[in-house]
């Protein structure tokens, strides 16, 4: 009996994760597909809040720069690793 409930539970998951995937898929699509079609008026939007942030608080402007290269470290050094784990694979 418990078994069968677990069957049934797991059963139920899966379709309601199949169904909030296609859901997903559909608002993001829609959002790709505005961005795309409006790609210059969304970068010169993103640069003015910069220039504006910049005229505002230039230390905050600085706290935005360093967290965004921190990302981009971290990035390169996780994908520096999983070459090397490649590599060592091969």
């Amino acid at each position: 009996m418990d078994i069968e409930n677990v069957i049934k539970e797991n059963i139920s998951l899966k379709e309601e994760n199949n169904k909030l995937k296609t859901l997903l898929e559909n608002y993001n699509t829609s959002r790709k597909s505005y961005y795309e079609k409006n790609k210059k008026i969304v970068n010169e939007k993103a640069k003015q809040r910069l220039k504006k942030i910049a005229e505002e608080d230039p230390e905050r402007l600085k706290e935005i720069n360093r967290k965004a290269y921190l990302k981009r470290k971290e990035k390169l050094q996780k994908l520096e690793t999983t070459e090397v784990s490649i590599t060592e694979n091969i």
